[in-house]
């Protein structure tokens, strides 16, 4: 167990890029911490695959009032219903002119945290910046942690 590496996956959606460039950011944080996450736009990704991952992490924009945008909706139902419990993250960008600043992270992370082992969420206003970079980091040591900690294996013995 000790040279075993979790499985990761990032599943996202952008409209405008700006969750497509934190996906990549994240995704950076995450290799830079020693792992390998495989990446895909949602459409990309077969849910059946979803119970292979030990760690999924989610990204997503927010559509219209909060809402989550309709190319999620199959993961999210999906997600809710996992027969194991992984290890999960969701990061998004949003707007904080509008009333329901990344409405859609936040209803991930209330449904993750009933059905998984919710280990971190990040909101990025619009376009990530290279201020964002340390944000990302944290993001994925506490997405690392978390799997380490549930998992009763060292940090230093995964990374």
């Amino acid at each position: 167990m000790t040279n075993y590496k979790p499985t990761i996956a990032i599943v996202y959606a952008s409209a405008t890029g700006h969750t497509e460039s934190l996906a990549q950011m994240v995704t950076d944080a995450l290799v830079r911490q020693g792992a390998q996450p495989d990446v895909f736009r949602v459409k990309e990704f077969d849910l059946v695959e979803l119970c292979r991952y030990d760690i999924v992490v989610v990204g997503t924009y927010t559509w219209m009032n909060g809402e989550i945008p309709k190319q999620l909706h199959g993961l999210y139902e999906a997600m809710e219903q996992l027969d194991k419990t992984p290890i999960t993250g969701v990061f998004g960008t949003g707007d904080s002119c509008f009333a329901t600043y990344c409405g859609a992270v936040d209803l991930f992370r209330d449904m993750l945290h009933a059905t998984t082992v919710l280990a971190a969420t990040l909101k990025v206003e619009q376009m990530p910046s290279a201020g964002d970079r340390m944000r990302c980091d944290a993001f994925a040591e506490s997405v690392l942690t978390k799997y380490s900690y549930h998992k009763g294996v060292p940090l230093a013995a995964n990374f």
